[in-house]
């Protein structure tokens, strides 16, 4: 029982590691939906400004996809 321990455990991280970016894009696949919205009667400074957030706000949240990638990948 002991030896199928360490065994059971690689299998576990193994799992873990090929479906943490999985789950980290199902995330932010969730967050963006969320975040669809349709606004009528926009001016064209206000969708200018909108891109520059999208894009921002992207970037960040594939920064945090990367650090919590990296923090799993340090903690195995």
């Amino acid at each position: 029982m002991d030896e199928d321990l360490p065994e059971s455990v690689k299998k576990c991280l193994d799992i873990l590691e090929e479906n943490v970016e999985i789950l980290a894009n199902l995330e932010y696949d969730l967050d963006d939906e969320k975040e669809d919205e349709l606004t009528p009667d926009m001016g064209l400074h206000n969708l200018y400004d909108m891109t520059e957030d999208v894009a921002e706000s992207v970037k960040i949240k594939r920064a945090e996809s990367n650090f919590a990638r990296r923090q799993a990948e340090d903690s195995l």
